[in-house]
């Protein structure tokens, strides 16, 4: 911990959900000082998390940002199911594109109850929010395109603990 309090230059930012069951640094492996973590229910981009993701990577010359989904998500879930409250309506109507993009690629019902309509709810939010942080991002996206940064996504286990690189 002491190397640290003159410092950080973590080597990867993360973007999780906010779910107690994704212990980021845990479930990565990692110790203090070795990553950022920006946390959200659902694991979207929104002003603020990508002010974080830009100073991860320019100010603080992070070389990785991970969107990290996980299985059995609550707020894709409730996206699933048109949840409406409060500051929860608008925060879900982020995870609405996956799960309008699940809708046609997924048999069966489109809400909580099908499984396999959640499971690509949550890969399809990943690969989605990663599209709109290229898109949003001039910054990362010409880091990127420079090598300096890769963006990738990937889908946390809650069974098996692993990570699996969408």
């Amino acid at each position: 911990m002491n190397q640290t309090t003159g410092g950080q230059f973590p080597k990867a930012v993360i973007l999780s959900c906010i779910d107690s069951r994704v212990p980021v640094e845990t479930v990565l492996d990692q110790a203090i000082g070795d990553i950022f973590v920006a946390r959200v229910a659902g694991n979207f981009e929104n002003v603020d998390i990508l002010g974080s993701l830009e100073y991860s990577c320019k100010a603080a010359e992070s070389k990785l940002v991970l969107v990290l989904g996980h299985e059995s998500c609550g707020a894709v879930k409730a996206a699933c199911d048109g949840v409406e409250l409060g500051n929860i309506t608008a925060m879900l109507d982020n995870i609405m594109p996956a799960v309008r993009k699940s809708a046609d690629e997924v048999k069966g019902e489109a809400n909580s109850s099908n499984k396999a309509f959640v499971a690509k709810t949550v890969e399809n939010n990943v690969k989605l929010t990663i599209d709109r942080i290229r898109e949003k991002s001039q910054i990362l996206k010409e880091m990127e395109d420079n090598g300096e940064i890769a963006i990738v996504g990937g889908v946390y286990s809650l069974h098996t603990g692993k990570v699996e690189m969408l």
